[in-house]
């Protein structure tokens, strides 16, 4: 009966919700080098670079005022340049054409699906009239 009645004085979900406290925060940088100006930093840290460079295929590129340019010294000719934009325009002719046919193509087999459906129809049609006969 006691054990009864110290079960019924204790609160069914145990003592009163108090939760953790949370520890403080660390610093997000220990490091002294945000508090430098930028040409310190730049020094210190050599972030000195120019702009980016890529080297495929034996040819050296670099990325200036939102383009890429073959960097000077390189065996690339105007000529070459010519022939690659040529060859783009062709390319992009054929495929203009090709997709022009896809679409053609595209249209005649819609059409010939709605002609046999419709030719379905009316083969079922003479069917129902002729079991009706």
């Amino acid at each position: 009966m006691e054990n009864l009645k110290k079960s019924l004085k204790m609160p069914l979900f145990g003592n009163t919700f108090s939760p953790k406290k949370t520890p403080p925060r660390r610093s997000a940088s220990l490091s002294s080098l945000h508090t430098l100006d930028r040409s310190t930093r730049e020094v210190e840290l050599g972030l000195e670079y120019g702009p980016p460079v890529m080297n495929i295929g034996g040819q050296s590129m670099k990325f200036e005022d939102g383009q890429w340019i073959t960097e000077s010294g390189e065996n690339t000719s105007g000529r070459e340049a010519q022939r690659l934009k040529k060859r783009n325009v062709q390319l992009e002719e054929e495929n203009n054409l090709l997709k022009l046919k896809i679409e053609i193509l595209m249209d005649m087999l819609t059409e010939t699906t709605v002609e046999y459906h419709l030719m379905e129809k009316e083969v079922e049609d003479v069917k129902t009239h002729q079991r009706k006969k």
